[in-house]
């Protein structure tokens, strides 16, 4: 299956979801590239980057999972070469 390039930008609002939304990126971690996490105290909420390679399916699967957690949004870019 031909793997695509991603970045999947997350914000959580609700800190009672960090602990599935770890589970779900650590049943993907084969699949990460890179991950970053910025808590912006001010406003109570985390902004996390997800950087990964994986089929489209797997990429939209988590992303999917990820958007369906209580208090937590999530938005996926791609690049536009397969490489």
């Amino acid at each position: 299956m031909e793997e695509r390039i991603a970045l999947v930008g997350i914000i959580v609002e609700n800190p009672d979801s960090v602990e599935r939304l770890n589970a779900i990126l650590h049943e993907h971690s084969g699949h990460i590239i890179g991950r970053m996490g910025i808590p912006y105290r001010e406003k109570n909420l985390s902004i996390i980057s997800i950087a990964m390679c994986a089929p489209n399916s797997t990429i939209s699967a988590m992303s999917g999972k990820l958007g369906m957690l209580p208090g937590v949004s999530s938005k996926t870019i791609y690049a536009k070469t397969d490489k």
